[in-house]
């Protein structure tokens, strides 16, 4: 081939590689999507995009998490309820007017209360019990490692109200036995107020993350798109351009092929 057939063809390479770098540059978005763009920038952009997306995970975690605690907290509440309840029954029995039949329907009120604290401790979480001491903590985890928010025993056993084979351990048969209860009740009503209290606080430090993890990603998003968005209406123009000028090309070999081909035609 002569030398301008070279040159040609050595043009129609050039602009095909220019078509593809554009092409790439307008699928992905970037004006880095390989190394071979710019290796310093590709690397620089790979790490904000893995940072970005370690935020965007812990964000989720987050959430997640303050999801799981909204619902044990519903639990303890409805715990909270049923002692104080627990606690209107127990002084009701205590007064002199009640007969011992009397003590003993306000017995059956109370074991059915009791009932209602069992139920309440077995509330579900993703297949998980959250408040019969089986799960005593749950981690959530983030781009810097994890914290654990702390989950108590809030069956009845827990509180104290039952024995180990779930038996009522509060005695309205006389009044030393519901001063005993009474006591019993309000211990495990301060031990339900105080996971109330900390359920709370370990929501409002994950609403707190949550909201510092949006800044971040949204700062984090910003300064990708700064450092690696492509502007794709100036890289279209560009790909028409490449086009162009690789159809030119094209006619130009092709025209000078045909030449060529009279050439050898007219010496022979």
């Amino acid at each position: 081939m002569s030398i301008n057939g070279l040159g040609y063809l050595n043009q129609i390479n050039r602009t095909h590689s220019a078509m593809q770098g554009s092409l790439g540059k307008i699928s992905s978005g970037s004006r880095f999507p390989s190394a071979s763009y710019g290796p310093s920038d590709y690397a620089i952009s790979v790490r904000m995009n893995s940072n970005t997306r370690a935020t965007q995970q812990s964000l989720q975690n987050t959430q997640t998490a303050n999801s799981m605690l909204s619902t044990a907290a519903g639990g303890v509440n409805s715990t909270v309820n049923a002692l104080s309840s627990l606690r209107d029954q127990l002084i009701k029995a205590a007064n002199g007017t009640n007969t011992d039949s009397d003590r003993a329907t306000i017995s059956k009120t109370v074991d059915q209360t009791i009932a209602t604290i069992n139920e309440n401790s077995n509330i579900q979480y993703n297949g998980m019990n959250l408040l019969d001491g089986s799960h005593p903590s749950i981690a959530v985890a983030d781009s810097h490692g994890y914290r654990n928010v702390a989950l108590g025993n809030m069956s009845a056993q827990g509180l104290g109200l039952a024995d180990n084979d779930g038996k009522s351990t509060l005695d309205l048969s006389t009044n030393q036995g519901i001063a005993s209860a009474l006591d019993t009740v309000d211990s495990a009503l301060n031990k339900a107020l105080d996971q109330a209290t900390d359920i709370g606080a370990a929501q409002q430090n994950l609403n707190f993350a949550a909201n510092n993890y949006s800044t971040q990603i949204l700062s984090s998003t910003d300064a990708e798109s700064t450092n690696s968005d492509t502007d794709i209406a100036a890289e279209i123009t560009r790909l028409r351009s490449h086009e162009t000028l690789n159809q030119l090309s094209m006619m130009a070999q092709k025209m000078f092929m045909n030449q060529q081909g009279m050439a050898l035609n007219l010496l022979k």
